[in-house]
């Protein structure tokens, strides 16, 4: 008896070695055309696919297959077999087949495996205070037990720009992986405006990029909204109605937000220098949010365990993600996953959310999410992108990696994801494919 892999590479090497151009290879116009199936059903960038189907054709040039609307390069074909391969960064899926003006597609779903490399940017392990490269760097994440640390970003060439609270400043990694001081004083807290070591913050807990490269930041004990134009000076932009946890920019408007977490918390939007209002009020504990491009806010409800969407404009919730009030690490569709004490989150190009999943205070070993989380844009499926439900420090793929109280999570325009690890004193890339 032929095993079906056997099978499978004794089909792929008749096709390709059989492929010619001729009336028996020929589609026939207007016929029916079906895809009867396809193996395998799951696999990477750059798995060879074989689907099998009626009044295909043996000419290239009249054929294109897709997933997820990426085209795949064909290997092989007959009227009843293609060959094809599946591009990097694909996406899951039906397989679609179109000859002239014939298409058809697969009843089933290609499922596409992504492989996300987590590596370690930059630190040691070893809170402190050092700039440089790699392990060179050390920073102070953990500091107090109620530093909640989530303050991660990213700018449109590439630099990082990290809220580091135990030292009172806020950091910068470039391109090239070098960190730096870009404003406050690691050696003295308070507060002051200026440019670099001139400024003073005392615990900047978060920070967001707007689109012209200005940093924003928030001290929830000097109540204060900092915007820091790109060559690190300071600016006090608006003084808080309440103590500022957090903040984001609305891509759509390019005005920053933010948030006091507070059981009730609230919102506010800020219109100008010195000019806020506060939109969502009567919150359990707000932690990180941000805006698709189209500017509804996705929000982390710390205290309910729950991802909620407001809709622009009249703000009206619904939850995507999560039960309220009911803590847990499952994934699974809308209400169906469960997370705990969730914090940062970065909603990405393509409305995808990127959750951290470690939100208490001392940054709990023993918490059920030691993860960063993805939710599907608008199927609201949430799956596991890297770590897991464990503590740890390991550089790995996927769910093999580990992470200890993750708190923030960004992502640049190319897809790479950095994440805050508080207790490692770590700033960690996830590199997908």
């Amino acid at each position: 008896m032929i095993k079906p892999l056997v099978r499978y590479i004794i089909f792929a090497a008749a096709l390709i070695t059989g492929c010619t151009k001729d009336d028996k290879n020929a589609h026939i116009d207007g016929a029916p055309m079906s895809v009867e199936s396809f193996v395998p059903l799951q696999g990477g960038g750059g798995t060879s696919i074989l689907i099998t189907g009626v009044n295909f054709t043996g000419d290239t040039s009249q054929l294109e297959i897709t997933i997820n609307g990426n085209k795949l390069a064909i290997v092989g074909t007959n009227t009843k077999q293609i060959m094809a391969v599946v591009p990097k960064k694909c996406g899951s899926g039906k397989v679609i087949v179109k000859i002239g003006k014939d298409v058809v597609s697969s009843t089933a779903d290609f499922n596409y495996v992504f492989t996300r490399t987590v590596t370690t940017l930059a630190g040691n392990g070893t809170a402190g205070y050092a700039n440089g490269k790699g392990d060179e760097v050390q920073f102070n994440f953990k500091g107090e037990p109620w530093y909640r640390s989530q303050g991660i970003t990213v700018d449109n060439d590439l630099n990082v720009y990290v809220a580091d609270p135990g030292n009172h400043c806020i950091r910068k990694i470039d391109s090239t992986g070098k960190v730096t001081l870009f404003c406050g004083d690691p050696n003295t807290s308070g507060y002051a405006d200026g440019k670099g070591i001139a400024a003073k913050f005392i615990y900047p807990y978060d920070v967001a990029v707007d689109k012209d490269g200005n940093v924003f930041s928030v001290d929830p004990i000097n109540w204060d909204i900092r915007k820091i134009t790109p060559d690190g000076t300071a600016t006090t932009w608006c003084w808080a109605a309440a103590e500022p946890w957090s903040v984001a920019v609305d891509r759509s408007t390019n005005l920053p937000y933010y948030a006091n977490c507070g059981n009730p918390g609230a919102i506010y939007k800020v219109t100008a220098q010195n000019t806020g209002e506060k939109i969502i009020g009567d919150l359990v504990w707000p932690a990180g949010f941000d805006f698709d491009k189209d500017g509804n806010l996705y929000l982390s409800g710390n205290g309910e365990h729950t991802i909620t969407k407001f809709t622009k404009g009249t703000w009206a919730p619904t939850i995507i993600a999560g039960q309220k009030g009911v803590a847990g690490y499952q994934n699974g569709t809308g209400a169906t996953a469960k997370f705990s004490n969730p914090w940062g989150l970065e909603v990405d190009a393509a409305g995808n959310i990127f959750v951290a999943g470690n939100g208490t205070g001392g940054g709990d070993v023993n918490s059920p999410d030691q993860s960063i989380r993805f939710i599907a844009a608008n199927t609201w499926m949430v799956s596991t992108y890297a770590g897991s439900g464990s503590a740890g420090y390991s550089d790995a793929i996927g769910e093999s990696a580990a992470f200890s109280a993750p708190g923030g999570v960004a992502i640049d325009k190319n897809g790479t994801v950095y994440v805050l690890d508080k207790n490692n004193n770590r700033v960690r890339k996830i590199v997908s494919e």
